[in-house]
């Protein structure tokens, strides 16, 4: 007969693990000890820690068509969105982290890749919207960012590069664009991706980003 493993070896793998209870732990664990903030940071990064490329996807025209037609038009336009994006996130190795509203959450282990998906969702919408009336096409913007990210149970991102992608993606972005950040531009290893240098007022100061070109 096996004999189990012992209690606090299987604890010891449970708080490895990158979830929300162990997060919790190691922050509680923070106020309650301050003087191992550091070495509780250190413990967060090396869990929760993730150099990933951040893909987040927003649609656009909530406003107007829940105005003109009502909130269930939306959602099935959400819906159709998701049947196009979805697979083309997956054909890529890419994780779909969570569709939230109109948004995709999605990461990849390069720049390259989530480029890649990005390009094969705007062609494949590109391809729907002649098939639907000009009132329920389906328009996306995308913005992509590459760094340190904190990863929750594959499905909370935290980090600045997060934060600058749903910028691009949400803000900044116009029908069909992919936007890159500095950072992610900088960990674009593909000559057949061209891109052209924007630059925004954030804050009042001056962020460059990247504008992938169409073909």
């Amino acid at each position: 007969m096996s004999t189990p493993s012992a209690p606090s070896d299987n604890n010891e793998a449970v708080a490895r693990h990158n979830t929300r209870a162990n997060l919790k732990r190691l922050l509680d664990q923070m106020i309650e000890q301050p003087e191992r903030r550091a070495d509780i940071t250190h413990e967060v990064d090396e869990i929760f820690g993730q150099d990933k490329a951040v893909m987040i996807l927003d649609m656009s025209g909530f406003s107007r068509t829940t105005y003109q037609h009502g909130i269930v038009s939306f959602l099935l336009m959400i819906h159709q969105m998701q049947l196009v994006a979805c697979p083309c996130v997956t054909e890529e190795d890419g994780l779909l982290l969570k569709a939230e509203a109109d948004n995709l959450y999605c990461l990849f282990d390069t720049v390259a890749d989530a480029v890649r998906a990005s390009q094969k969702i705007t062609r494949h919408l590109n391809t729907a919207n002649r098939l639907l009336p000009e009132e329920h096409r389906l328009y996306v913007s995308i913005g992509i960012g590459y760094g340190r990210i904190l990863n929750i149970e594959d499905h909370d991102l935290f980090g600045s590069e997060v934060n600058l992608a749903c910028k691009l993606g949400e803000d900044v972005g116009k029908l069909g664009d992919i936007l890159l950040t500095a950072a992610a531009y900088g960990q674009l290893n593909d000559p057949n991706i061209n891109c052209r240098e924007e630059v925004i007022s954030v804050s009042g100061l001056e962020l460059a980003y990247f504008s992938v070109q169409q073909k």
